[in-house]
């Protein structure tokens, strides 16, 4: 239970993270800015499951917007371990069968890594986002969280389909997504990434090859040298779209009010001061830099061009592959990352 930050129907399977409205219970996104916000709306995939006969038992810690590793950031959890990939480890544990999450920096994909379990990210436009605390708008997306692929299969096509409030919603009405017989299927992976990757992710790519090599599926090795450059990108368009979106959060309609402030500038700044986390911060600051007048065309808008490029990219390697296989990460183990530790040698200067 130490993975929930409400309970909302003890006899409910569904775990929803705390970026996801749900009407009438408090939604903060992990971040004090937030703080005592209750939606008057649910989230239309919330709406979706509801209406399909499940039941949402509670909310799960998420960091500040998801903006860090594993949801380690959140302002809420009491416990270090609560902040650890909550809504996986809520499935793996078996308190709820499957957990939606929205996924914008990966979170949910190393959550479920190293939890053991599922997770899918959908295809952008396939389900609503209407509803959804926004971050880096372009890039998010809810996902499905469970232990095995038939669950995220049977849960996605219950939240899956056409929303006219989202206009990012593509056309499908409904999407029947069902498991298949894999044999026949080719399969690239990607060498250049898990030449990257540490020891054991390797094993783990080399594992699942094998399997899939009896299963009947052809498996190629290619290279691929835009994955570097497509991450710098995405670093500068999330942290412009970031900057962009979180820049409602003031004090004045809703959550966190500084106590102590002399003027609406006051107001701003104290409110936004004691609100955001350090990493927030950064990012804020960043994406304010890439977007200013002097960096907007050289950054944000150049990243934009690349993110066309890699889009065609990946277009021509799907025309001649069913899948590609990439390392949801480096590594199999993550250390905590010490915010404090990290800059404050760099302000003690």
């Amino acid at each position: 239970m130490k993975f929930f930050k409400e309970i909302i129907d003890a006899s409910g399977t569904i775990a929803v993270d705390e970026t996801i409205l749900i009407k009438g219970v408090k939604t903060a996104a992990g971040s004090k800015i937030l703080d005592g916000f209750a939606s008057l709306f649910s989230a239309e995939a919330v709406e979706k499951l509801e209406k399909s006969g499940e039941k949402v038992k509670a909310t799960t810690h998420t960091g500040e917007f998801g903006l860090d590793l594993l949801g380690e950031f959140s302002y809420y959890a009491e416990e270090a371990d609560a902040l650890s990939h909550a809504a996986s480890e809520s499935v793996k544990s078996g308190e709820v069968k499957a957990a939606l999450c929205v996924d914008m920096n990966g979170t949910p994909r190393r959550g479920a890594h190293a939890s053991d379990v599922c997770f899918l990210k959908p295809t952008y436009g396939t389900v609503s986002r209407y509803g959804v605390i926004s971050c880096a708008a372009s890039g998010e997306q809810i996902g499905v969280s469970a232990k095995d692929s038939k669950t995220v299969a049977s849960i996605m096509t219950k939240i899956a389909g056409h929303d006219s409030k989202d206009g990012t919603s593509l056309k499908n009405d409904t999407y029947d997504y069902k498991l298949a017989d894999v044999k026949g299927k080719k399969v690239a992976i990607i060498k250049n990434l898990v030449d990257l990757a540490d020891e054991d992710v390797k094993a783990r790519i080399t594992s699942a090859k094998s399997a899939l090599e009896k299963a009947g599926v052809e498996i190629t090795e290619i290279e691929c040298d835009l994955f570097e450059i497509a991450n710098t990108a995405w670093q500068i368009l999330m942290t412009a779209e970031t900057c962009n979106n979180i820049s409602r959060y003031d004090g004045v309609k809703f959550g966190h009010r500084a106590k102590e402030y002399k003027n609406i500038d006051e107001l701003y700044v104290n409110s936004r001061t004691e609100g955001f986390n350090f990493l927030t911060k950064a990012v804020i600051l960043y994406g304010s830099d890439v977007l200013s007048k002097n960096r907007y065309k050289d950054c944000y808008d150049k990243s934009l061009r690349v993110r066309r490029v890699v889009s065609d990219a990946m277009k021509e390697i799907f025309a001649q592959y069913d899948a590609v296989i990439t390392p949801v990460s480096k590594h199999t183990s993550y250390k905590a990352y010490d915010i404090a530790d990290a800059f404050g040698k760099v302000f003690e200067e």
